[in-house]
Formats: C-alpha cells, sequence, structure tokens
C-alpha cells in the first residue's frame, strides 16, 4: 500500500514540549506558520482575511505564559484558522456571499471562544463556499493548484495540509470536513451530532449541521476537540467522551464492518486498488473485516442506507427556509442558484413530510446501532477517488451523506496515496463513542500509517 507522508504538514502537539522546556516559543512556530502563508498563499488563496498583527501579539502573550511556567491549556500558543462561515469578533464573518460583505459579528462564536479562552492563536478567516453549501470559492488543493481542495471547509484543509496552520475549524451538513480533510493530506474529524458547540456558526440545517475540526495529526485534532468541548460543553448534547491533551492511547478493533453502498460504482480502478491494499493491512494485522458477502445484516443495511440517504438533502431544504427565504427575498440573485434551488424545493415539502423524515432517521439510527453491535465500527472512503481537477465541482458528497445524515462520528485519516496525491479512509462509528472511535483511529494511524 502506497502510505501517505505529508512533508508539509505542521504540528502543535508536536511541537508543544518544547515550549514547556524552552527550546522553542508560541511566537517561533507561529512565525514559521507565517512564512508558509507568505510563501503559498498567492497560489493556494486558502485565506479570506488575516490578521497577523493581532496573531502575534496573541503569540507573545502565549510565549510569556510558557516561560513564566504557566501555559492557560494545551492549546495554548496554537494557531488556527477559522471557516468564514463562523464569527469572530475581530474579523468580518462573509459567509463568501456579497450580501455579507464586511459584516462583523459582536462577538467569536463558541468555539472560537473556548480555544481563545485556551490561549490559541487565531491567524484569520479561511474561505467556504457560499453559505458552506452553494458556489465555491478562489482556494486551490494544497499539493496540485490545478484540483479542487474539496467543499466546503476549503480553506480550512488547504490552510493545514500546506502547512500555513496546524487546525482549523470547517463544518460538516453532507461532507464539508471529512472530504476536503481527505484531498488535502489532513486528519478530519466529525463528531457525533452537537457534541461540539454550535453557538455562532451560520445555520443550515438543526439536524444536519456538525462542527468539524482539520488538524495535521489525530492528536491535534483531537487536543482542538477537547478544548472546544470541554471549556464551554455543549448545550443539551453530552461532552466529548476521553478528552485530553492527545488523541486516547490506540487500541487495536477486533471487528470492522466494511461499508460497501452506492458510492462504490463511482471508483477507478487505483482507488479501489489503494483500498483494497488498507483493507488487506489492516487483516495483516488481525483486525476482522465483516462485509456484506460474510452478513447478511451488513448487506440490507447496506440497501436501506442506500434508500434513505437521498432523504438528506430534503430535510436540508426544509430546514434552510430560515434565515434563507428572507436572504432570497431581500437579495435575490445576490443568492447564489443552488441556494435558490434549495428554496424552491422547500415549499414542495409539507410538515407532514418533513415529519415523516425524522421518524425515519431515528429508524435508521437504530439499524446502525443493532447492526454495530459487537464490532468497532464501519470503515469505507471518505470520498470516490483523490482530488477532481478543475474547482466547479467539490466531489462527491456519496460516501460522506450516510454519517452525516445520521448524525454519528467519522474520521478521515490519511493513510494512502495515488499519484503523489493523499486519499483518507472515513473511520465510523455509533453516536456517542467517539472516544472509543478515536482509540482505534489512533491505533489505525500509528500501525499504518
Amino acid at each position: 500500500m502506497k502510505r501517505w507522508r505529508n512533508p508539509q504538514s505542521v504540528s502543535f502537539t508536536a511541537a508543544r514540549p518544547r515550549f514547556l522546556d524552552g527550546s522553542d516559543t508560541p511566537r517561533d512556530f507561529l512565525e514559521r506558520c507565517i512564512a508558509t502563508i507568505e510563501a503559498r498563499e498567492p497560489v493556494l488563496k486558502a485565506w479570506v482575511a488575516l490578521d497577523l498583527a493581532a496573531a502575534r501579539d496573541a503569540a507573545d502573550a502565549s510565549t510569556a505564559r510558557y516561560r513564566d511556567g504557566r501555559p492557560l491549556s494545551p492549546v495554548d500558543g496554537c494557531p488556527i484558522g477559522v471557516k468564514d462561515i463562523i464569527a469572530t469578533r475581530d474579523l468580518p464573518t462573509q459567509m463568501n456571499s456579497p450580501a455579507f460583505l464586511g459584516w462583523q459579528a459582536a462577538c467569536d462564536a463558541a468555539p472560537v471562544h473556548a480555544m481563545r479562552k485556551g490561549g490559541a492563536v487565531v491567524v484569520g478567516k479561511t474561505v467556504t463556499t457560499e453559505f458552506a453549501v452553494g458556489y465555491s470559492g478562489p482556494t486551490t488543493n494544497a499539493f496540485d493548484a490545478g484540483r479542487t481542495p474539496g467543499g466546503s471547509s476549503s480553506g480550512s484543509a488547504a490552510a493545514v495540509g500546506a502547512g500555513m496552520v496546524p487546525l482549523a475549524f470547517g463544518t460538516q451538513t453532507q461532507g464539508s470536513t471529512i472530504r476536503p480533510a481527505s484531498y488535502n493530506g489532513a486528519v478530519g474529524y466529525k463528531p457525533t451530532l452537537g457534541m461540539l458547540p454550535l453557538g455562532g456558526v451560520h445555520p443550515l440545517s438543526q439536524t444536519l449541521d456538525h462542527l468539524g475540526v482539520i488538524g495535521a495529526t489525530l492528536d491535534d485534532v483531537w487536543c482542538a476537540a477537547s478544548q472546544t468541548s470541554t471549556a464551554l460543553g455543549s448545550p443539551g448534547h453530552a461532552s466529548l467522551p476521553s478528552a485530553g491533551p492527545a488523541a486516547p492511547p490506540p487500541v487495536r478493533p477486533r471487528r470492522m464492518i466494511h461499508l460497501h453502498t452506492k458510492g462504490w460504482t463511482e471508483l477507478d480502478a487505483d482507488t479501489t486498488a489503494a483500498f483494497g491494499e488498507f483493507t488487506s493491512a489492516l487483516a495483516d494485522q488481525g483486525v476482522q473485516l465483516i462485509s456484506r458477502e460474510d452478513d447478511r445484516r451488513v448487506a440490507q443495511l447496506e440497501e436501506k442506507l442506500d434508500a434513505w440517504v437521498d432523504e438528506g438533502l430534503d430535510l436540508l431544504a426544509y430546514e434552510m427556509r430560515w434565515p434563507f427565504e428572507a436572504y432570497v427575498q431581500a437579495h435575490g440573485t445576490v443568492i447564489g442558484e443552488r441556494i435558490r434551488r434549495f428554496m424552491q424545493r422547500a415549499q414542495e415539502i409539507t410538515p407532514a413530510q418533513y415529519d415523516g423524515m425524522l421518524g425515519n432517521r431515528l429508524r435508521m439510527q437504530a439499524e446502525v446501532r443493532s447492526v454495530a453491535a459487537g464490532t468497532d465500527g464501519f470503515v469505507t472512503l471518505p470520498c470516490s477517488g483523490i482530488a477532481p481537477r478543475g474547482f466547479e465541482f467539490t466531489g462527491s458528497r456519496t460516501f460522506l451523506a450516510y454519517w452525516s445524515c445520521l448524525g454519528f462520528p467519522t474520521f478521515s485519516l490519511p493513510l494512502m496515496a495515488i499519484d503523489a496525491m493523499p486519499l483518507g479512509v472515513q473511520w465510523m462509528g455509533v453516536d456517542g463513542q467517539d472516544g472509543t472511535l478515536a482509540a482505534s483511529a489512533n491505533w489505525c494511524m500509528q500501525t499504518l500509517a
């Protein structure tokens, strides 16, 4: 199996011991990030807004805390990017929409507040597709300027993949964290629905929106997710299990379900071969892989998932009515065509149909939990191959929509490569099991990377 190794990425958790012993400082770490930004941003175009002066001030304050032996948290001094649908008190939040040009929030969104509370350094706002669902921004892929970075967390994933920052916030309603993480050779994490707070993040869908974390390593991602959860919590939801300064200790999974859904019809031969080599490597390590050929219940689950998953688009359309109906009324064609089509579709969905979709979702969640019982989760691809060439299409959502619609946790692990381009593995669990899923993902990264 061709293994992916990213020579560009920078890990904060790997550097932090040097801050503690005084051999490095957050300010010097930030300056290395800034040097990469200045060198690569003219082509990569990952950022909507940067405030390097404020970032340097925050890094200096962090450096002083480490010197005095009193860092605020395990993320103190960590440079981060913030997807431009997530509010920041000191930088505009413009959603890649002319309707919000220059719009400024009065306070930070909950995840940004949580990270700043721990001493993290906000470098700037990263490019998003329009409201995280419409037309694309100008960002290119971190490894090939002629390819898409994926959407909608385009700038966040490209910035991390290129080594501009070790961490960035994204969001996921369909595939907007896991897919761009795969395309840019980063680790992506979409938690159980609601486990990380969404206050101050522009809404699309109450039942589908997730905060996402994209990082250079699994430790970086877990450290940031832990700070985001423990500093504020997520009202109405459980906090992140096994929260800590690094990923939970590695635990080898015993049994994983190899999920084949309709996305497998989209694969080329190289992608099929690469994933086959990966699953063979898992089996060589003693992991039992259960597929539809082995277990009739798995085959039946795949059929049910494929028949159900497109309901997620109708759920999304119905729940987007506020505020997007008002946006279209106020701004007309300034709002992109895809969003206007969603609003047209929403008018055709009755409350009774919506109630039925919510019921179907509950039944599908119960079905997945039942089939998953006695296993350590599911494994599949995060996308139908490496990043496509061009920028109009940010990649297929087919592999991603299932776990977004379910609201269950998933990681993209950068473990494979095709033609010197990264390709992730999607490592999936059931709701509330984020900690145990992270432990087996940690084993996978340490053993197979």
